[in-house]
C-alpha cells in the first residue's frame, strides 16, 4: 500500500517530512511530539490538515 508524505509546519519540527500511513490520514488528527533530550521534557502538538495545494500537513498548535 503506497504511503503519503506529510510536512510539519511551525514549532520545533518545522519543515520535517515523514511518511503518513492511510490509517493516520484523518483530518484533525492530533499528534503529540515529546522532546526529552538535553533538558526538561517539552511536549508540542500538531493538528493534521489537508489542502489540494499543499497536501497533508501537521500544523503546530501549541504545547
Amino acid at each position: 500500500m503506497p504511503e503519503r508524505m506529510v510536512r510539519f509546519v511551525g514549532g520545533p519540527l518545522d519543515g520535517r517530512t515523514q511518511d503518513l500511513r492511510d490509517s493516520e490520514a484523518v483530518l484533525g488528527r492530533l499528534l503529540r511530539h515529546i522532546h526529552l533530550h538535553d533538558g526538561p521534557k517539552i511536549e508540542t502538538c500538531y493538528r493534521l490538515r489537508y489542502t489540494p495545494e499543499a497536501g497533508w500537513e501537521y500544523h503546530f498548535s501549541g504545547h
